[in-house]
């Protein structure tokens, strides 16, 4: 048996017919830059994370670099965050030019660390920055505390999370803000990339929607003025707005940026997100059947505090034996993952910021222990059944 690590085709098979029929409306629709299904979408976000804003851009990484911007974040100030996630996390605090500072995480649910964070905390941190990895909420409750103890924000890196929840609450809507991907692998994925910001704050949403879109016209003002900027008075004029030709556009406030998400692609999300729950339920099912199979064997299983909600975007153990567990799992037919190899603070692309090898203990040993299984939704019973046998014939 040959079992990929994941498969965008059946997913695809399974909503081809609907999918098509609104990407032919898109079509016609010539609206194809933030039109109609981008602001339905934004709509239907709102309503299924139950959050007050929702603002659309074309990847996680810049919803990242947009929030932690509107959160205040600026060149110089520093932004705790994990060790252990994709390199966008971090990559999205110094792109802005503020400084990424890494924190320890627990090998319970390999999320961020609250008493790590604790003792990062100096007076140049603005925010903390903690990542939902793998669809498993971060302990934001914690977090929030130590945040409001010392007047800063937390921007949740959701990218891996839609749809997870803790204690009711949806991912994103549990610090000041929050970035989502729709990359194509994530659960709620694109035909491209895209991404996503929520916050319940106003004006963090004004500046979002500002920055995503060369700061022009009124929402660039607000925003300016929002940031502390010394603008002066709007600019009016006697020109109306069309549909094709906004005035206001070409009088800029701030320094921004083009991340809009196209039409296609919020046609695309609009159709799936309507399935999102399913989807998610079923990649719960495999990782229960995983946990409940695996429980015996010398391996740490992911565990998931009773108040939380994974929506299990990876599905990740960890063993002494990672490289002749994956040669054993793919001379089986079995497709696997090992995220990830490196944790930030020994990447080459931080190496300025002095890290050495044993700074941050449990994020390292994850790193050196991690492998990740098939957990795709389309995954059938036969298929998963077979990957167990493969990994306990390991074992045993």
């Amino acid at each position: 048996m040959n079992i990929p690590f994941f498969d965008l085709k059946r997913q695809y098979e399974l909503i081809e017919d609907e999918v098509e029929k609104e990407l032919l409306n898109v079509s016609k629709s010539c609206a194809y830059v933030e039109g109609p299904a981008v602001k339905q979408f934004e709509a239907d976000m709102k309503e299924y994370l139950g959050v007050k804003h929702v603002i659309t851009c074309n990847s996680g990484t810049d919803a990242l670099e947009i929030a932690l911007m509107a959160c205040g974040v600026k060149p110089g100030d520093e932004v705790i965050t994990s060790a252990f996630s994709f390199i966008a996390t971090a990559e999205a605090i110094s792109a802005i030019g503020a400084v990424p500072v890494f924190a320890d995480v627990k090998k319970s649910d390999y999320n961020m660390d609250p008493e790590s964070v604790k003792k990062l905390i100096t007076e140049k941190t603005k925010a903390i920055l903690p990542v939902h990895i793998f669809g498993s909420p971060a302990d934001i409750e914690r977090l929030e505390g130590i945040a409001k103890e010392h007047g800063i924000k937390v921007v949740e890196d959701a990218c891996q999370a839609i749809g997870s929840a803790s204690k009711g609450k949806k991912a994103g809507c549990l610090g000041d803000a929050a970035a989502f991907s729709f990359y194509p692998t994530k659960n709620l994925g694109a035909f491209g990339d895209g991404g996503m910001i929520t916050t319940n704050n106003d004006d963090i949403a004004v500046v979002c929607n500002a920055l995503k879109a060369h700061a022009g016209g009124k929402t660039g003002f607000d925003a300016a003025s929002i940031l502390g900027a010394d603008i002066g008075e709007f600019a009016d004029t006697n020109q109306e707005a069309t549909d094709l030709y906004d005035p206001y556009k070409y009088f800029n406030y701030l320094i921004g940026g083009n991340s809009r998400l196209d039409s296609m692609q919020a046609a695309v999300l609009g159709v799936k997100l309507k399935k999102l729950d399913q989807f998610n339920a079923a990649r719960k099912r495999i990782a229960d059947k995983y946990n409940d199979a695996f429980a015996g064997l010398p391996v740490h299983v992911p565990t998931e505090e009773e108040s939380n909600d994974n929506c299990w975007h990876q599905y990740v153990i960890l063993t002494d034996k990672k490289d002749d567990l994956i040669d054993h799992l793919q001379k089986n037919g079995v497709g696997v993952g090992a995220f990830y190899p490196v944790p930030l603070h020994l990447q080459k692309a931080f190496a300025n910021l002095g890290y050495s090898e044993g700074d941050l203990p449990v994020a390292e040993e994850i790193c050196g222990k991690s492998v990740c299984l098939p957990v795709f939704p389309e995954l059938t019973e036969e298929e998963t059944d077979y990957i167990i046998r493969i990994v306990k014939e390991y074992f045993e």
